[in-house]
């Protein structure tokens, strides 16, 4: 039995300074007061952090422009970085509908994660690492490549997503701009053609495809997600299609439409950090204002979840229990994870020691444990 102990500890709740028990991987007891065991000095003991949405992990596959990194060596890095950030379970994203000029196309994809399977019953991992599928629907090759995915474990979630220039998240073009051709170095002709091509293949693609996949994912026990919604309208699509997470919504108006809905909000923790979003669209801060936020993603930076439940409590006024909340057992609770996210007797031994200086000070990392492993 391991105790870990003289710790600020956050249930579900409230604070309590005292002790947690730890054996088997389990929590066998959770009390306050001192006890006998391992001195966390006083630090802060939150569960694991649970991630749905990051792509981070292609930064190590593809650091530069046309270089593709050895595949093992790029998951470990991805991984270690990912638990380094208190994050005990991930979904790692596999691209679906992505054409064969990416780096990362769908079959890529499809052998990263086989590799992250091995990897994980080989022993290689920190956290505990499942799927997350994001759908491109604009694309005719979408619904092939997701049957590439039909015999894969571990897959959670599908995210439905359209990023056909002039809405969503890119209803502002001088933001798609930006983001393709500048990456891409396009004259201003190419770009323009490009950009009508897109919007061909989304006015044949984009409904047939989302459609049929939300129906694939909910025969498959998924969760389904729907990105980047901006309008009521979309979020009648989504409602129509059995999404139960708004992803990113672009709006205040599709946030509270998707809250109406019964829907979880989850948004990403670098536009709560940073205080606002990098394409013009709502912020993280003006939905948490609204009661319209339920779940902070890393989506870019895997640091930024843990750093923007600190900022929910001082920026938002929210009390740490629920801040911590939006990274731990309400990512968890989206689906279907009843085993983790909550510091409490019985449930999985998935723990973080966080020290912070005071208030605005950027959270240290000190221990993770994962089912009462350290693992960083």
């Amino acid at each position: 039995m391991t105790v870990l102990t003289n710790a600020r500890i956050v249930l579900e709740n409230e604070v309590v300074h005292g002790h947690v028990a730890v054996e088997d991987g389990r929590i066998l007891a959770v009390g306050e007061g001192p006890a006998r065991g391992e001195d966390m000095e006083g630090d802060t003991l939150i569960p694991g952090l649970v991630e749905l949405h990051t792509d981070h992990l292609e930064v190590h596959v593809a650091p530069r422009p046309m270089v593709k990194w050895n595949t093992l060596a790029a998951i470990q890095a991805h991984d270690a970085q990912i638990a380094a950030s208190g994050i005990t379970t991930v979904l790692d994203a596999l691209r679906v509908g992505y054409p064969d000029h990416s780096v990362i196309t769908t079959a890529v994809s499809r052998s990263l994660a086989d590799e992250i399977m091995a990897a994980q019953a080989a022993g290689r991992l920190r956290a505990e690492h499942r799927f997350h599928l994001r759908c491109e629907v604009s694309e005719e090759i979408t619904i092939p490549d997701f049957e590439l995915f039909d015999d894969l474990e571990g897959i959670v979630l599908v995210s439905l997503m359209d990023h056909t220039p002039g809405q969503r998240q890119f209803r502002y073009l001088d933001a798609y701009r930006a983001y393709y051709q500048g990456r891409n170095g396009m004259s201003d002709e190419a770009f323009e053609a490009f950009q009508a091509e897109r919007k061909a293949r989304a006015a044949r693609w984009s409904d047939p495809n989302r459609r049929e996949l939300a129906a694939r994912a909910r025969q498959r026990g998924y969760v389904v997600a729907s990105h980047d919604d901006a309008t009521e309208a979309h979020v009648a699509e989504a409602v129509r299609d059995g999404v139960t997470l708004a992803e990113f919504p672009t709006t205040v108006e599709a946030a509270e439409a998707s809250r109406a809905a019964g829907m979880r909000i989850l948004m990403g923790g670098p536009n709560l950090v940073r205080g606002g979003s990098h394409s013009g669209n709502v912020s993280a801060g003006e939905l948490a204002d609204r009661g319209a936020l339920d779940i902070l993603s890393s989506d870019y930076v895997p640091f930024s979840m843990l750093q923007g439940a600190f900022v929910l409590g001082e920026r938002e006024g929210w009390t740490l229990p629920r801040a911590i909340a939006t990274v731990t057992s309400g990512p968890a609770a989206a689906i279907g994870l009843s085993d983790r996210g909550r510091i409490a007797e019985g449930l999985r031994a998935d723990l973080v020691r966080v020290r912070r200086e005071g208030r605005g000070d950027v959270p240290v990392v000190r221990s993770v444990w994962r089912e009462g492993r350290r693992v960083a």
